[in-house]
């Protein structure tokens, strides 16, 4: 059940962070449409390309701790929720496993070929 719910903080984080990049391109297209007009206005050029800035460093910021998280997941260390570690390591046991039988294979291939006459 803690795995849900670590699941889901993490998509309701995508979703806010999806709004903070639709605030962002509105406030660039905010910026960009009061530069088009023959007089600015000074104060909501101002205002607007403080939102975009402000806007920009936390989806920044959301980004980078979503990486590291999923990083740190992906690497196998320890993580709750995670089963990629464990099917990790079962896949590589089954790869010794195979290789361990494929030598006792060519073992008893050799052995039957010495005990010919």
């Amino acid at each position: 059940m803690a795995t849900h719910a670590v699941a889901n903080e993490r998509l309701r984080a995508l979703e806010e962070l999806e709004r903070e990049i639709g605030a962002s391109l509105q406030s660039a297209g905010n910026v960009i449409l009061e530069l088009s007009k023959e007089k600015a206005n000074e104060r909501a050029l101002e205002r607007q390309a403080a939102q975009f800035s402000a806007a920009v460093q936390k989806v920044e910021a959301e980004l980078s701790a979503q990486i590291r998280y999923l990083t740190q997941v992906a690497t196998g260390q320890p993580h709750e929720g995670s089963s990629y570690s464990a099917g990790k390591d079962c896949q590589l046991a089954l790869n010794r496993v195979d290789y361990a039988r494929l030598k006792l294979g060519e073992l008893a291939r050799t052995c039957e070929q010495m005990l010919e006459p």
